[in-house]
């Protein structure tokens, strides 16, 4: 395995959604939208917008997958077993 090489500058990216998924040549895309505010419009408006593509090897994205859903069950079990914290 190649050394990881720490980006302080990468962008993040946020999405409220992934609304396509595509597989192409061995390669899975995913669709990502987030919803945006139309200002200039009365009433203001909102839009679904694209905001950008992953594509990655089939086998990548399986691997991505499972590490989601491991991170979830992790998530839902810790607050299972611990009480509320409140922050002020």
């Amino acid at each position: 395995m190649t050394k990881l090489i720490h980006n302080p500058y990468s962008q993040d990216l946020y999405a409220d959604a992934a609304v396509g998924f595509f597989t192409y040549n061995g390669n899975m895309r995913i669709t990502l939208e987030s919803v945006r505010s139309d200002y200039t419009q009365e009433p203001i408006s909102t839009d679904r917008v694209v905001v950008g593509r992953l594509v990655m090897p089939i086998s990548a994205a399986e691997v991505l997958a499972r590490g989601i859903l491991d991170q979830i069950e992790r998530l839902k079990s810790e607050s299972d077993t611990q009480p509320p914290t409140t922050v002020q």
